[in-house]
């Protein structure tokens, strides 16, 4: 090769040399570049997976599916707790039998827990803590919700069964001593029933799973409760 081809072909060396290792710097750089976004790829998506398991599961009180029979019984059910915890509360100031007292803290500590379990239900299913068909719910027709008409409640507010009316609870507040235990056990005992005949429904119409077994909760624990207020009344 002569002196002058070989002066020719260095430029176009040195120019191929240079290309190759400008390339190679943009492989490494695009390399690392990959590397940063891909990890935060992954970091978002883990993210997003993180908060959707989170929504569908530790988010979600009631998991699964339900019906208008599992709303309408959270949407009945609160307010009847309600009620009963606020005949419960009367009793530490107004009662006389310690029996009474310590079954109506009783009913006080279970149901308070219960209306903010129902209320999540329904936060979580977009359903208002109020039905639209209030008073009643509409089930003043329908033959599957025995003892609307049960108790000294049934004309009440709402229509649900068992439900004090306004002049129940001024007579309660109002009582003092034997007369309010034996007027308290006597209202409790028809409340609770109102509560079972709502929870069988329940039982019978509902289906979430969540909402069926507080329902068994409510016919097994306030039966139990019905026969033990009945046991006191007997002796009052």
């Amino acid at each position: 090769m002569t002196a002058s081809k070989r002066s020719t072909l260095r430029p176009r060396v040195r120019r191929i040399a240079l290309v190759s290792t400008v390339a190679a710097a943009g492989l490494v750089l695009a390399a690392c570049g990959n590397d940063d976004d891909m990890s935060g790829m992954d970091h978002g998506s883990k993210s997003k997976s993180s908060a959707s398991a989170s929504a569908t599961t530790g988010e979600n009180p009631a998991p699964g599916a339900f019906n208008d029979a599992d709303v309408k019984f959270a949407q009945m059910m609160i307010p009847h707790h309600e009620q009963a915890v606020e005949m419960s509360k009367l009793a530490d100031e107004r009662a006389e039998d310690a029996k009474i007292k310590t079954l109506a803290g009783d009913i006080e500590k279970a149901q308070d827990p219960e209306i903010k379990t129902m209320k999540s239900w329904l936060k979580a299913w977009g359903k208002p803590e109020s039905g639209s068909s209030m008073p009643g719910m509409d089930h003043g027709s329908d033959s599957s919700m025995p003892g609307m008409d049960h108790g000294s409640g049934s004309s009440g507010k709402s229509g649900m069964p068992g439900i004090m009316s306004d002049k129940d609870m001024k007579e309660l507040t109002a009582a003092k001593g034997t007369d309010f235990d034996k007027m308290f056990a006597q209202m409790m005992i028809d409340h609770h029933n109102g509560a079972i005949d709502m929870a069988k429904d329940e039982q019978k119409s509902g289906k979430n799973a969540t909402a069926k077994k507080l329902a068994d909760d409510v016919v097994k624990n306030q039966t139990a409760e019905v026969k033990t207020l009945q046991g006191i009344l007997d002796k009052l």
